[in-house]
């Protein structure tokens, strides 16, 4: 949990429930890339809550929201994914980053990674990667000052 000057909470992180799935769709669908993926019909597609309880049944999987006043802001997904590389190291992957629209520039988005990257650590992680579409110059800047470093070029097959 984050305080402001008067220690009141101003950011809660916590593991996100199944039946909030409709919200963080919701969110992830709040930009020009998102809009393109996602599919707000009503009924919500089942397959978003079966991707949901597959995540909720691994170890290796944590969606996250971030409330502000008991209303959830933001959310990310945070998977760890073991490996013999770097002498067996455990790397921890940020994926599904958003800050709702009306409160991006409020600060919640940084803090929502100062949690995320304290969480790797306590996890044991010895290092954090995330990916970004490239359109995205602004997270990039905002990636960029937390301390990640463009240092591998990604690439992507999708189906």
């Amino acid at each position: 949990m984050f305080l402001d000057q008067e220690q009141k909470p101003i950011l809660t992180m916590r593991f996100a429930r199944r039946d909030e799935v409709p919200q963080i769709v919701a969110l992830l669908a709040e930009d020009k890339l998102g809009a393109a993926r996602e599919d707000l019909s009503t009924p919500l597609s089942q397959a978003y809550y079966e991707a949901f309880d597959a995540m909720a049944d691994s170890p290796d999987n944590e969606m996250l929201v971030a409330e502000v006043d008991g209303k959830i802001v933001g959310c990310l997904q945070l998977t760890f994914i073991p490996g013999l590389s770097r002498l067996g190291a455990l790397r921890g992957q940020i994926e599904s980053v958003r800050v709702s629209a009306a409160q991006r520039g409020s600060g919640h988005g940084r803090r929502m990674f100062e949690w995320a990257i304290a969480r790797c650590r306590e996890k044991g992680c010895k290092t954090v990667q995330l990916t970004a579409d490239k359109s995205r110059a602004d997270a990039h800047r905002f990636y960029g000052s937390l301390g990640f470093v463009a240092s591998h070029e990604g690439l992507k097959l999708t189906f």
